[in-house]
């Protein structure tokens, strides 16, 4: 008779264990990256009890076996932030935890005063780091964003789709800058593009196209003289100094065409040498494109961008592949994890790549608290890699991964627990009452 009461006495421990565990998976309800737990019950056998029907077992109560998490997919939100992130699959986002590696679902991430992308604890997410160039190396560390700048790239090729007018008349005179160096003149057309000096400077350079002869044109490159404002010099010339006329003689770039208006060379193999001062790098040459003509090698069309028809001067392009220097002002991140960041130079270029880390046997991970899992024995070591690479899954920006727990389903456990404790708790009331009735014979 004893033996009963202790039998629902373990009856009424392992339900309060599981309430212990429904109440916890409620609680989180609204924890992103929560993952939900359950209470796994187990028989407890004891005692053999010999009859001459041969030996019975009565069992002595409940236990239970363990408490699981329950790594299920959870729903995901929409958010602002480009730095929030959710993770489509089994992977989990490695943090640094004071030197020691943790690992997480929920991905709620910003940036701290130094730039690195940390959760809402300041730990900062791991991943695979890029160099200058903006190249993905396989080395993995703290993820570090907003103190990257963007270099200043140096123009050196330029390119240009335009149309010279075929009825247009050479000059009577040579082109010239003038006495003073400030005006251009004798010339057919003209058209200004941008040349970024070393540093990044801006310096705006205009192409002066001069009728040499049918179907021949030179182009001339003028600029300011980065020693007398107002005043221009050609490309190939050097500074003469503060009031003194631009030294050595000018570069230019001739062009020809075909009867049929195509393009027949553009002598793009000359280098045009820009002389901007101011501690830049000098000289400093530039190859103007104006595209692959019927008489280079290997041929093309000349008809590709630049040509010389009957008709209105007209520029369709104009592109160089320099640039000023920029600070960060956007990120993205992408489904493989690469963080891409947007300069303020119009440039972009990879800072990172978030790197995932899987489990043989997630639900043997040890709970840190703080939304954070630890690695056990039993969990195995982590297969670390690249999203959307050995079962990761992808990872989805703007998005939090929200708890796993059904509601629906905790309030039928809970109730299921309750009866449970409830009718233990009969057992111990029912035999205290043949206790007493025992007592009572005497």
């Amino acid at each position: 008779m004893l033996t009963s009461m202790y039998t629902a006495v373990s009856g009424m421990n392992a339900n309060g264990t599981s309430l212990s565990v429904i109440s916890d998976n409620i609680a989180n309800l609204n924890t992103i990256g929560f993952k939900a737990s359950r209470a796994t019950f187990g028989d407890v056998l004891s005692q053999s009890i010999t009859s001459a029907s041969g030996t019975s077992q009565i069992g002595r109560g409940v236990s239970v076996l363990g408490v699981s998490p329950i790594f299920s997919q959870g729903s995901f939100e929409n958010t602002s932030n480009g730095l929030d992130m959710a993770i489509d699959g089994d992977g989990f986002f490695m943090v640094n935890d004071g030197g020691a590696r943790s690992y997480t679902r929920a991905g709620q991430f910003s940036l701290d005063k130094n730039g690195n992308v940390v959760n809402v604890d300041g730990l900062v997410l791991q991943g695979y780091l890029a160099d200058a160039a903006g190249n993905i190396t396989g080395t993995t560390g703290n993820l570090q964003i907003a103190t990257r700048q963007n270099p200043a790239n140096a123009t050196t090729t330029a390119s240009m789709a335009i149309n010279l007018n075929a009825a247009a008349t050479v000059p009577a005179l040579p082109f010239t800058l003038g006495a003073t160096f400030d005006t251009p003149a004798n010339f057919n057309f003209s058209s200004t593009t941008t040349i970024y000096d070393s540093q990044g400077g801006a310096h705006q350079a205009t192409m002066y196209f001069v009728k040499t002869a049918p179907n021949a044109w030179t182009v001339h490159y003028v600029y300011d003289d980065p020693n007398n404002p107002g005043r221009l010099m050609e490309g190939g010339q050097a500074s003469g100094g503060v009031g003194l006329p631009p030294v050595g003689a000018a570069v230019t770039q001739a062009l020809t065409f075909n009867t049929d208006g195509s393009l027949a060379n553009d002598n793009s193999a000359t280098n045009i040498p820009f002389n901007f001062g101011g501690g830049v790098a000098a000289p400093q040459n530039v190859t103007f494109n104006f595209g692959t003509g019927t008489a280079e090698v290997p041929p093309g069309t000349g008809l590709d961008m630049t040509t010389q028809f009957a008709s209105d001067f007209a520029v369709m392009s104009v592109t160089q592949d320099g640039y000023a220097a920029g600070s960060l002002k956007n990120v993205a991140v992408d489904d493989t994890g690469i963080i891409t960041g947007t300069f303020t130079n119009g440039q972009t270029r990879n800072i990172g790549q978030v790197a995932l880390a899987r489990f043989i046997a997630p639900t043997q991970l040890t709970k840190l608290g703080r939304n954070l899992y630890g690695e056990s024995f039993g969990s195995g070591q982590p297969i670390v890699g690249m999203a959307n690479t050995s079962g990761l899954g992808k990872v989805l920006s703007n998005s939090l991964e929200l708890s796993n727990v059904d509601l629906a389903s905790e309030f039928v456990n809970m109730i299921s627990a309750q009866r449970g404790f409830e009718a233990n708790s009969k057992i111990i009331t029912t035999t205290d009452e043949l206790m007493q009735v025992l007592v009572n014979l005497k």
